[in-house]
């Protein structure tokens, strides 16, 4: 009698350990992951080499990208890009569709009545591309009366718009200008210098002509009001400069 109460104390001590142990793994397994911050940042991915598909991929690629990514990797957020058109954005932006949008995006007064935009991170300018053998027209003076080949929504568009007597062609992307003005449908583009100048060096046909006209203030926009982002933005933003993250990326991209 003796005995076997002996032996049942092991027992029982073994079966309570079972269960903590049990149950510990029971708490341990249903613990759930610490959720990961995603920020969505809208993008239309047609704009060298800012933001376009890299060739043969579905991926994006480009300066903007890079360093939207840089950005999220600096504030502590997954990046998820959002293919969008470019007149899209801001709407996108305004319903919560997006967090932010990075797609060379001018910063306006017309704009700023729509979103909050972040501190400027790259100056760039409008300029004029012809055909290779166009010897009439030197400047945007030159384009009185002419058909003017521009992305829709952007700088570039309202510029032409401003041409007196021009016939401004309006596209979705900025691709189809360029194959417009090669295939004669429009007299000349007017564009970024950035994108006219990237296009020319990967082989596309044409010339600059002209002053870069302009010079205006690429900007990252957040949805109107969100100061505690754009705040977050700009942060980031000023360390990847002090870190020398940014002049690694815009060297990749823009040379020295």
């Amino acid at each position: 009698m003796l005995k076997r109460s002996f032996l049942a104390i092991p027992l029982v001590a073994v079966l309570s350990m079972s269960l903590l142990t049990a149950c510990g793994n029971k708490k341990e397994a249903a613990a759930p992951a610490k959720a990961e911050k995603v920020l969505r940042v809208g993008t239309n991915p047609t704009f060298a080499p800012f933001e376009f598909q890299a060739k043969g991929s579905n991926d994006l690629t480009g300066f903007d990208i890079d360093l939207a990514k840089a950005l999220g990797k600096q504030m502590g957020y997954k990046v998820e890009l959002v293919n969008l058109g470019f007149d899209g954005l801001i709407p996108a932006l305004s319903t919560g569709n997006i967090d932010l949008a990075v797609s060379g995006m001018s910063i306006t007064e017309e704009r700023k009545n729509a979103v909050d935009f972040c501190d400027p991170y790259y100056t760039s300018g409008l300029i004029v591309l012809v055909r290779p053998d166009e010897t009439n027209i030197k400047g945007i003076n030159d384009l009185v009366g002419k058909r003017i080949g521009a992305q829709i929504g952007t700088t570039g568009a309202t510029k032409a718009s401003s041409v007196k007597g021009a016939d401004v062609k309006q596209y979705n992307n900025a691709n189809e200008p360029f194959i417009e003005l090669d295939n004669k449908g429009v007299d000349a583009v007017i564009n970024d210098q950035p994108v006219v100048a990237y296009y020319l060096v990967n082989g596309g046909k044409g010339k600059m002509v002209g002053d870069i006209m302009e010079a205006e203030y690429y900007g990252i926009a957040a949805k109107k009001g969100n100061k505690a982002l754009v705040k977050q933005v700009n942060e980031a933003l000023a360390a990847l400069k002090k870190n020398g993250e940014y002049d690694k990326i815009y060297k990749k991209w823009f040379g020295a």
